[in-house]
């Protein structure tokens, strides 16, 4: 009795999806999307600071990386690659619009929402307590160099090495390292003067 093997594991890998898309096969790219969706946002949210335009960013760049699925020469990760294509889309989407005020509108109702909830009796101010502490970080980030941003948030919020990230961004990873070393520096300034306790 012949045994059939699967073109594919139970949990293929980027390349054998992209194979699998390059044979015909449109619901391994929608797989491929579906798995990176979540750090797109978060890269896209953390560079824009505004739910409405990250969410139209990654759209882009889901848009931007489909049509241009072809120059993707696997020199670095599906992954690397798609996450540049967001960043960069929500960078440009964050020009064209221009830049909003660090405490968006929804950042103002969620505290709001948060502030009614105190009226509830024994009701812990950790929710309130990450909000503002969420909100004065997305206002830190706009201290940031536009580079020193899209390096910062591919680190951190998308996850990827210091050579992904100079992989993603075309530079080196000495680069890398010393736009994430002033970065932190600035932010960790911003913060440290808005969080010190008052005398």
């Amino acid at each position: 009795m012949a045994v059939i093997t699967a073109a594919c594991p139970p949990t293929p890998s980027d390349g054998c999806l992209l194979a699998r898309y390059a044979q015909g096969d449109r619901e391994a790219l929608d797989e491929l999307f579906q798995r990176y969706r979540s750090p797109a946002y978060r890269v896209a949210y953390r560079l824009l600071g505004n739910e409405s335009d990250a969410l139209d960013a990654v759209q882009e760049g889901f848009v931007k990386a489909l049509t241009h699925l072809s120059s993707f020469q696997g020199r670095s990760s599906f992954k690397t690659w798609l996450l540049r294509v967001v960043s960069n889309a929500a960078l440009d989407l964050g020009r064209q619009r221009g830049r909003r005020e660090a405490v968006s509108l929804d950042a103002a109702e969620v505290r709001e929402s948060e502030t009614s909830t105190l009226l509830v009796p024994d009701q812990s101010d950790r929710g309130l307590h990450r909000a503002d502490l969420r909100t004065l970080l997305d206002e830190a980030m706009q201290t940031l160099s536009e580079v020193q941003r899209q390096t910062f948030v591919l680190h951190v919020d998308a996850e990827l090495s210091y050579r992904e990230v100079a992989e993603a961004m075309g530079i080196s990873i000495g680069t890398v390292m010393s736009r994430l070393f002033y970065a932190r520096q600035k932010l960790r300034q911003y913060l440290g003067h808005r969080m010190a306790p008052e005398a």
